[in-house]
């Protein structure tokens, strides 16, 4: 998985919190920026989510707002491969 991953958090967000442990868990490799702290990174946010609301995940391209593990599976290639019906 070569998808550069970026999460941008602030200290007491437990959603955020969820998603750095999802990532640990599954071994994904990111990169975290503190808004409340980088006011420039948190104008970057804003501007690629139009939101305030933490996790801001990038994933390559995809952008995912909050913690859905659903869509982070995807954007990450992880998970149970989609069941295909065995030939009788």
């Amino acid at each position: 998985m070569d998808k550069n991953v970026t999460i941008y958090t602030t200290p007491t967000c437990h959603f955020c919190q969820m998603s750095k442990e999802f990532f640990k868990a599954n071994n994904v490799a990111y990169t975290e920026y503190n808004v409340a702290a980088d006011i420039e990174k948190r104008q970057e946010m804003i501007d690629k989510s139009g939101q305030m609301g933490v996790p801001v995940i990038t994933i390559g391209d995809e952008l995912i707002v909050g913690f859905d593990k659903r869509r982070l599976d995807a954007a990450l290639g992880l998970g149970e491969p989609a069941a295909t019906p065995e030939a009788v």
